[in-house]
């Protein structure tokens, strides 16, 4: 009987894996087995973070898959060579932090675009065949900005609010087929993009007020939940938003 986490000959795509919790991710994946492929927008970058995943993780399970998540005639093209996918993990997203009236239509249809749109055509694309199969997971990577909400960022929060929002349609439309569909709401992560609130003592300070924890999150530490939420241990879970968090949403 096979460990219970384990996904050795499962095959998982992580958008936006190129770094940050995408990468954290996508290493977790490949360290349980999975053969990984790993999406940047760049061929190089999504080379060179897959040859990092082989090295990390001691094996071979890892390969580039470029393409922007945004353009989908690109991720078509890209998917058809790939073979059957059994775990999809939507991460790919983007920040625009202005206030709404500075927020044009533009830049608005571009985070929908990056964390809505292109996340619901990819598990359209491969969730019509993990149906056809009858198995599949797909992890949706929202946030604590889809039920909680703060001024400039109106664009953001209204966007993972919709990919949240598609979390428990799919899980309702796709369960009688044995596919689930789940989320991941990550809190204040220490990633490359929040370097500077990062490096900000007073943020630091409000974080060890605010969280239960009293810290950051590492990089490293959205890894569990996605293997979790991937594997056979999570059989019984759909429509479920797994807050890492560090306590935020249950601290006040």
């Amino acid at each position: 009987m096979s460990h219970p986490f384990s996904l050795s000959g499962r095959t998982a795509l992580v958008t936006g894996a190129t770094s940050g919790l995408g990468y954290e991710m996508a290493l977790a994946l490949a360290q349980a087995g999975a053969r990984v492929l790993v999406n940047g927008r760049t061929p190089e970058r999504a080379d060179a973070a897959a040859r990092r995943i082989c090295e990390q993780a001691g094996a071979d399970g890892a390969q580039g898959l470029s393409f922007d998540v945004a353009d989908f005639s690109a991720a078509e093209t890209a998917l058809d060579g790939a073979g059957p996918i059994d775990i999809l993990v939507n991460n790919a997203g983007a920040r625009d932090r202005r206030a709404f009236f500075d927020l044009d239509t533009a830049a608005l249809t571009r985070l929908l675009e990056a964390m809505v749109l292109g996340p619901a055509l990819l598990c359209r694309r491969l969730g019509r065949d993990m149906v056809e199969r009858g198995h599949g997971r797909i992890i949706n990577v929202t946030s604590i900005a889809g039920p909680l909400a703060r001024a400039g960022d109106a664009g953001y929060t209204t966007a993972k609010g919709g990919l949240e929002a598609l979390t428990r349609a799919l899980a309702a439309e796709f369960g009688p087929h044995g596919v689930t569909v789940n989320a991941i709401a990550p809190g204040y992560f220490a990633t490359a993009p929040n370097a500077a609130m990062a490096g900000d003592p007073q943020v630091g300070d409000w974080l060890a007020r605010r969280t239960a924890l009293g810290r950051w999150g590492r990089p490293e530490e959205i890894a569990g939940a996605a293997v979790f939420l991937a594997s056979d241990a999570a059989s019984y879970v759909t429509g479920h938003v797994l807050a890492v968090d560090g306590g935020y949403l249950a601290h006040f």
